[in-house]
């Protein structure tokens, strides 16, 4: 994919705790990135994920995580995290994700996650509501976010 194809991104520095002794991110290091793409990819939606799980509207279980190293991340680096939905299912929601150097088309890493809706507590999973549904459809298509008075018993979990 292009960065164009992407409409959020998000930014992070390298830290030397993620890196090995060569200085370069320690392969484990790139999902703690992954949670932070798809955290901030919500948030700009106008919710947090996390807040959203604990009050029992939509929580997910990751099922799968893919990532394919292209090129090193170095301690210090500045990387944009680029995110879109590519997929939403009947319970799942695939991310895809793409990191880069700040100002670069350098691709580094291509990351793709799969979320089920999943109930902890009868261990079941939960189909994705059509609230979060319809946002992440505005916004891949459009590039814009819907209020999120819109959605009010999101908006209600969301706070």
């Amino acid at each position: 994919m292009a960065k164009a194809d992407f409409k959020f991104h998000t930014s992070l520095r390298v830290r030397w705790m993620e890196c090995d002794a060569q200085g370069i991110v320690y392969n484990g290091k790139y999902m703690d990135y992954m949670e932070i793409g798809q955290s901030e990819y919500f948030r700009n939606l106008g919710f947090s994920i996390y807040r959203v799980a604990e009050r029992g509207y939509f929580d997910v279980a990751t099922v799968k995580a893919l990532i394919e190293y292209r090129a090193p991340a170095r301690v210090d680096d500045l990387l944009e995290v680029h995110v879109r939905v590519s997929r939403i299912g009947n319970t799942s929601i695939t991310l895809t994700m793409e990191i880069y150097p700040e100002d670069s088309d350098t691709l580094l890493t291509t990351m793709e996650g799969v979320y089920v809706g999943y109930m902890a507590e009868s261990g079941v999973t939960q189909p994705v509501p059509d609230d979060i549904r319809q946002l992440v459809n505005h916004f891949e298509t459009t590039g814009m976010v819907l209020p999120l008075d819109q959605f009010p018993e999101l908006a209600e979990a969301a706070t």
